[in-house]
């Protein structure tokens, strides 16, 4: 066809966009009508999901040992640790019986008090609206070697193997990050759990407490969700290793202080804390093979399994390897649980977290793990298992900068008792 004038081809345009137009909106119709009923299941999905979301489930606080060391992992941390300002050892008993009366009222459903008089400071944040859920909350208490000073005359109570935490060969410790009186470790399913928790353990213990440091995690809510390891920031299953909680026999070899072990008597049913704050170089990790990624594991990345294998739970076989050809002897897996002489060769359970602080002074991601382990001996817990990791490949990938040693205190079993009670009436 051939145009020949302006006024012949806008006329020619216009009748093309009508027919289009026609065209397009009845098949658009059509769709809609058919494809009316699939618009519906998502909306029913979102709905039921949403439904299913339960914020009222609550742990208990009290028994023989504290809430949160072999408890299955909630979605979300904040870790703080704090110096104790009290002044005397009547102070420090009341600051124990403070948070311990905090921790069971936080941790039970409450309808939330309103202040009448609006000329004072409401009660509490009202972050939460009218209505205080515990969503899974825990709150772990432990102490730190600092507080076993000359300050309130327990130095001849501090557990065996409770010191400063110190540097090894790859850290680079900043004492901003490092050590504290008093640690908490306080979880839940929603952000908004954990800090409101924290705002109202502030509140009421600022007459004794000032915080040192603080760092907040999160697990991946899918994997959560759908009950598997969860997946760290480098992409790997973080925790596949760990013996079960509901074997107390294993539970009482490696994580909580017994009868037979040479602690003093109030630290029975406790346990040691290790926590190292370890920055992740995303970026060159990201630029590595998926091969090297792999070796420096000892795990396939999508399922977790030891390299060879088909599942995550899979044993390793490392008598079938005894050169290291399948799993190097270097990669991480295999220098932290070698299995020689026995299975659980790291006498320690984990129970590690993702962070995310944000960009560094050099334009890179702050990111990384706030690694949590514990341990009925710190010596033959973390710091062996550490120092089998020393050198490993994985360090060109990780630089610890923070942390500390701590004791976790046993159990309140009884309402009006406190944590912490053990230490003045021994």
């Amino acid at each position: 066809m051939c145009i020949t004038n302006i006024k012949e081809y806008m006329e020619i345009n216009s009748m093309k966009s009508s027919s289009i137009f026609k065209i397009s909106r009845r098949n658009a119709l059509k769709t809609l009508v058919a494809g009316s009923a699939l618009f519906t299941i998502p909306t029913i999905v979102a709905k039921e999901t949403y439904s299913e979301r339960k914020y009222n489930h609550k742990i208990d606080y009290k028994g023989h040992h504290q809430a949160g060391v072999i408890t299955k992992e909630q979605k979300n941390v904040s870790f703080v640790t704090f110096n104790v300002t009290a002044n005397s050892l009547d102070e420090l008993k009341d600051l124990f019986k403070i948070i311990t009366n905090r921790i069971a009222y936080l941790t039970q459903p409450q309808k939330l008090p309103v202040n009448s008089n609006d000329k004072m400071p409401p009660f509490e944040s009202g972050m939460l609206g009218e209505h205080l859920d515990p969503d899974s909350l825990t709150v772990t208490v432990s102490l730190g070697s600092s507080l076993f000073d000359f300050r309130f005359g327990l130095k001849h109570l501090k557990p065996r193997h409770l010191v400063a935490m110190t540097s090894f060969p790859n850290d680079r410790l900043d004492s901003d990050w490092c050590g504290g009186d008093i640690a908490l470790q306080i979880c839940a399913n929603s952000p908004e759990s954990v800090v409101y928790a924290l705002r109202d353990i502030l509140q009421h213990t600022s007459l004794y407490l000032a915080p040192h440091w603080k760092i907040d995690g999160f697990l991946p809510s899918r994997d959560i969700d759908h009950k598997s390891t969860p997946v760290n920031l480098f992409g790997f299953k973080d925790g596949t290793g760990n013996a079960p909680a509901d074997n107390t026999d294993l539970m009482n070899e490696l994580v909580w202080v017994t009868d037979s072990d040479k602690e003093p008597t109030w630290c029975r049913g406790g346990s040691y804390q290790a926590v190292r704050l370890i920055r992740f170089n995303l970026e060159f990790w990201d630029r590595t093979p998926l091969e090297d990624q792999e070796n420096d594991f000892g795990r396939h990345k999508v399922t977790g399994a030891p390299l060879g294998m088909k599942h995550e739970h899979d044993s390793p076989e490392y008598e079938k390897d005894p050169h290291g050809d399948r799993i190097l002897f270097n990669s991480h897996m295999r220098r932290a649980e070698p299995r020689n002489p026995e299975r659980y060769t790291a006498k320690l359970r984990r129970r590690s977290y993702s962070y995310s602080l944000g960009i560094n002074e050099s334009g890179m991601l702050d990111m990384g793990l706030i690694f949590i382990s514990y341990q009925k001996n710190l010596k033959t817990g973390f710091i062996n298992t550490q120092k089998r990791l020393n050198g490993e490949p994985l360090e060109r990938y990780i630089k610890p900068f923070g942390g500390g040693y701590y004791f976790v205190l046993p159990g309140v079993i009884n309402d009006g008792e406190y944590l912490g009670e053990v230490l003045f009436t021994t």
